[in-house]
């Protein structure tokens, strides 16, 4: 059920054929509820989308009433007739459900620099079919119409007591803190109110999405949304709802990694005994973000010379020579120094774990990541993004 698990609100996605499939390609999620709270973060990158530049104004006020989605095309760097294109998105969508269009927030995901007047066109047509096909159960055809290079819907449910959180994503390449390449939209039927919403959402993301470094590369229209109804008529205790939103967000950030485009590893990379959570956070990145450990994991070697060459680059505190390192279970370096052979180490399944231990601190962090592989180079080769 998507985002329409919880009460309140209303999804669709209906083909208006901005995708050269003809799949779903425009998604309408509406909250029906007695509250019309939102919240919202965004990419982080000062090359921002319009879409993104909108949405930054219009939740401003902690209000929001509807959020209008495609694929297809990202209207980014398409100047003043982008912004333009819009506007009139969420106006024609404020025009059709009968709000203001400052309540209206929208999302684009596609090809950077497409955004023309044919664009415009299939993107306002698909507002008034998608309007028109609102249904209470339309969750799983709005995550499938936000789909670009993903390979499948990505959806998430929480039921807490008495009250609800749904969940969708879409993103599959360009995964880097400042959200990823995604577009999330997270519903709850619990009481909230706009300051609580935004508070659960950045502890939320900053944990999960924020932690999510498939390939280093930031986009520049990624927005997570949280939308509350108060339809229960429960309002929760916050830390607890904090929580279960926690693991919505997390749910949906592993199905990003493990839909990442190519890989065939998807990497767990915990520090552990940090000086600081900021100190974990950089060493974990920059072992992420390392070609040549992540190229050694596509070939199965537990080459962890290269994590420790990536993390003797960060300024964290710890001692190079008094780190130890485990590769799926087996301990392959202690004291910055061969401990088990090598040939211990399995790496041929999948899912991929690796603890660095900086015997520092009591600080940890958790980042994601994938490996290096040839479909990933062909990929995004053979694909404009």
């Amino acid at each position: 059920m998507s985002v329409t698990a919880a009460q309140g609100f209303e999804a669709s996605g209906v083909a208006v054929a901005l995708k050269s499939t003809g799949r779903p390609d425009v998604a309408v999620v509406v909250n029906r509820g007695p509250l019309k709270v939102g919240a919202a973060v965004f990419t982080s990158n000062r090359a921002k989308a319009n879409p993104i530049l909108w949405s930054q104004q219009a939740v401003a006020d902690g209000v929001v009433e509807a959020i209008v989605l495609n694929s297809g095309g990202a209207n980014c760097f398409t100047g003043s007739f982008g912004f333009q294109t819009t506007h009139q998105t969420a106006e024609r969508a404020g025009e059709l459900l009968g709000v203001s269009a400052g309540d209206v927030l929208v999302c684009s995901t596609g090809l950077i620099g497409s955004g023309d007047e044919v664009f415009r066109a299939k993107v306002l047509e698909g507002v008034e079919r998608g309007v028109a096909a609102l249904a209470p159960d339309g969750g799983d055809d709005a995550a499938a119409a936000i789909m670009t290079t993903d390979t499948v819907p990505k959806t998430a449910v929480h039921v807490g007591d008495g009250w609800t959180i749904g969940g969708m994503a879409k993103g599959a390449g360009m995964l880097a803190p400042g959200l990823a390449t995604m577009l999330v939209v997270i519903t709850t039927d619990a009481v909230l109110d706009a300051a609580q919403a935004d508070a659960a959402l950045r502890t939320a993301t900053r944990v999960t999405f924020d932690r999510l470094d498939s390939d280093g590369c930031m986009s520049t229209n990624d927005q997570v949304t949280l939308l509350a109804s108060g339809a229960s008529g429960v309002t929760p205790d916050l830390d607890g709802f904090t929580a279960a939103l926690s693991e919505v967000c997390a749910d949906l950030a592993r199905q990003l990694q493990g839909d990442a485009e190519g890989a065939s590893h998807d990497i767990t990379i915990e520090v552990v005994h940090a000086a600081s959570e900021s100190d974990a956070v950089e060493v974990g990145r920059s072992v992420a973000r390392n070609n040549l450990f992540k190229a050694a994991v596509f070939g199965n070697d537990p080459n962890w010379g290269r994590v420790l060459a990536a993390i003797g680059t960060t300024d964290a505190q710890f001692d190079p020579y008094d780190v130890d390192v485990w590769m799926n279970g087996v301990r392959v370096c202690t004291a910055g120094g061969p401990d088990r052979p090598r040939d211990d180490v399995d790496l041929t399944p999948r899912a991929t774990h690796v603890v660095i231990d900086l015997r520092t601190g009591d600080a940890t962090a958790t980042i994601l990541t994938n490996d290096l592989t040839h479909d990933y180079v062909h990929e995004n080769s053979a694909y404009s993004s």
